[in-house]
């Protein structure tokens, strides 16, 4: 009985486990652009182009491998709009009455194929270290969910980085190292860029047409659009940027977007790259001599560790995880972050830069338009779906935990153990956006002051119940409780002031 092997736009791995349990010579492999996936969200016109160009080379190189390949662009006649509607039509056109499936990574689309009135063998995705059962039996017990742990977990599985049963270099983490501020100089290009070939411009030209008034720029367009391309984007970055990756990871420049990052998480997450095979270049890397421990362990710890965690977080805590609220905050997310107007340099640069790149690096997301939004009680449900909508790598089982949880500190305390909030201090010692902002970071109250100064000790005073018991945070209330009270009234009159011109659209 012929069946129908459905492969997703984040799905792009010839070892994917729906491939894996099909038979090539008489299954069908469904793929198809619809509608309902481009608009659930408004995506960054980048993201559609590259998951749409992406997805048409490999049903191409499907189809070179011997594969019936029934495939939909966005713009054919018959397009059924959705992915249950296009297995409908596909089973009605071949007489198919079974799918198989990998495991999609968002519960939405999960629920609509498990909706559909027709047999679904849904697979886990082998592709993951870490498969959600192994998750579930580590979770298993645990009053808290800390990523370290299972990281170290995740090392003592792949044998990255390990000497026999202990830690290389005799310690699990080397973040201590990886925290130098922004330098004056970086002598990394950037990632590797790749001229559009025609199938890459077909699918601009289709994007720019259907979706050419969405928030985002969509050309130039450099990304690597099949797996051949997105390695040797892994192997530029290994040779030139890896060695000083470590030390400037959470570095931030106004005129350099890149620093040393990588870029790569994009091929990761619609899979032309593997988690493994990133680790083991990057280890080859550290055992040649060719990078330091330092970067390659942040480095590898980002993808076995972190990727993973946030995975198991994203399954683990269920459906509802993404609307989750609790700290309560309900204020709409403000213009700025669609480009709006605004006096403060590092969050008018992150966004120009998520605008024209759908990038920005964990630091500028986490501490930038994260920390804002944080501090100025923004609903996390609104950041959620902006995370989801700007960035070419969100998908929601990796973005959810990283906005919901370790950003705005929504899920009650499920990933991080304190909010990541910081004054205007923390963002001038690690970039030099404050150099040249219309705000002063060393002014704490008054005309010029920086608003992080005040939105930080506003954060603080309004969740004090919550929060000035734990021991992360205690010594802040306790700087707090010995300032002046004149000066303490001040700050929150200002902080007031400031939050009501931003709910009232002002510029700020």
């Amino acid at each position: 009985m012929t069946r129908l092997v459905l492969v997703l736009g984040d799905q792009l791995s010839e070892d994917l486990s729906a491939l894996k349990a099909a038979d090539r010579d008489g299954d069908i492999v469904v793929m198809a652009e619809v509608m309902t996936e481009a608009e659930y969200v408004e995506h960054h016109p980048k993201k559609i182009a590259l998951i749409f160009a992406a997805m048409r080379k490999f049903a191409a190189r499907m189809r070179d491998d011997g594969w019936d390949v029934r495939y939909s662009e966005l713009d054919d006649t018959e397009n059924a709009g959705s992915i249950p509607g296009e297995l409908l039509r596909r089973a009605e056109e071949t007489g198919a009455e079974e799918v198989l499936v990998t495991r999609p990574g968002e519960w939405r689309l999960i629920a609509a194929l498990e909706d559909m009135p027709l047999r679904l063998r849904m697979l886990g995705d082998d592709r993951f270290i870490a498969s959600l059962e192994e998750f579930e039996d580590w979770a298993k017990g645990r009053k808290a969910l800390r990523m370290e742990y299972f990281y170290r977990e995740m090392r003592r599985k792949t044998g990255f980085l390990m000497d026999g049963d202990k830690p290389e270099g005799g310690q699990w983490n080397f973040d201590h190292d990886n925290r130098k501020p922004a330098p004056d100089e970086v002598d990394f290009g950037g990632p590797m860029q790749f001229t559009p070939d025609e199938t890459v411009e077909a699918v601009l030209d289709l994007v720019e047409a259907r979706f050419g008034d969405s928030f985002g720029t969509l050309r130039p367009f450099h990304f690597a659009t099949d797996q051949g391309q997105a390695r040797r984007a892994l192997a530029h970055f290994i040779k030139h940027a890896l060695p000083k990756f470590g030390d400037l990871q959470d570095a931030m420049l106004r005129d350099n977007r890149f620093l040393y990052h990588a870029l790569i998480s994009p091929y990761l997450n619609i899979g032309l790259l593997s988690p493994m095979e990133v680790c083991e270049a990057a280890e080859a890397a550290y055992r040649d001599g060719h990078a330091p421990i330092n970067a390659v362990e942040g480095f590898i710890r980002q993808i076995i560790g972190w990727r993973e965690y946030v995975r198991g977080i994203y399954f683990h805590e269920g459906p509802d995880y993404p609307r989750r609220n609790g700290l309560n905050h309900q204020r709409k997310l403000p213009w700025l972050y669609w480009g709006g107007e605004t006096h403060m340099l590092c969050l008018s640069k992150a966004v120009e830069q998520t605008r024209d790149e759908a990038y920005a690096h964990h630091i500028q997301r986490l501490m930038i338009t994260g920390n804002f939004a944080l501090l100025a009680g923004v609903n996390p449900a609104e950041v959620h779906d902006w995370y989801l909508r700007v960035y070419v790598d969100a998908f929601e089982w990796v973005e959810a935990p990283n906005t919901v949880g370790m950003s705005q500190f929504a899920d009650g305390g499920v990933i991080a153990s304190k909010p990541y909030v910081s004054s205007g201090a923390y963002i001038n010692r690690m970039s030099d956006y404050c150099k040249s902002c219309h705000y002063s970071v060393t002014k704490k109250t008054g005309e010029g002051a920086c608003p992080f100064n005040l939105l930080y000790w506003d954060f603080l005073t309004r969740h004090r119940e919550r929060f000035e018991n734990n021991p992360r945070m205690a010594q802040m209330y306790r700087t707090w409780d010995r300032m002046d009270e004149d000066r303490r009234k001040t700050v929150l009159k200002e902080a007031d002031a400031f939050l009501d011109r931003l709910s009232a659209g002002e510029v700020v």
